[in-house]
């Protein structure tokens, strides 16, 4: 499957949430899972998304490693679907904003960890 391709298929929840399930990494499911609840969206939709975000937001680095990957493998539009994922589960886990300690105005910072 060429690249265009796939991201056409990509653009439907369907089919992106089939893509996702074909994976087989139950680990990268549930971390998908966990961070479309997030932004209130499905497996299928945060996948769609994060192949949007991806071809959108992408550095020439992440374009050139996803497309490095695709070659080395048996199977590119899986290492493509991988790549893309854990691009976009990184930028959202790192734009989501820590979790403020209860009492503490740290924002969820390290003051705790100076304490000891």
């Amino acid at each position: 499957m060429q690249l265009g391709t796939l991201m056409d298929h990509l653009a439907f929840e369907e089919d992106a949430a089939a893509a996702l399930e074909a994976l087989g990494d139950i680990v990268l499911f549930s971390n998908v899972q966990t961070m479309g609840e997030r932004f209130e969206e499905t497996p299928g939709e945060y996948v769609a998304n994060a192949a949007r975000r991806f071809a959108a937001l992408g550095s020439d680095e992440e374009w050139l490693g996803l497309m490095a990957a695709m070659e080395r493998s048996d199977d590119p539009a899986r290492a493509a679907l991988d790549r893309m994922l854990r691009w976009a589960l990184k930028v959202d886990a790192a734009d989501t904003p820590s979790t403020p300690h209860p009492g503490c105005t740290c924002g969820g910072g390290a003051c705790h960890d100076q304490l000891g």
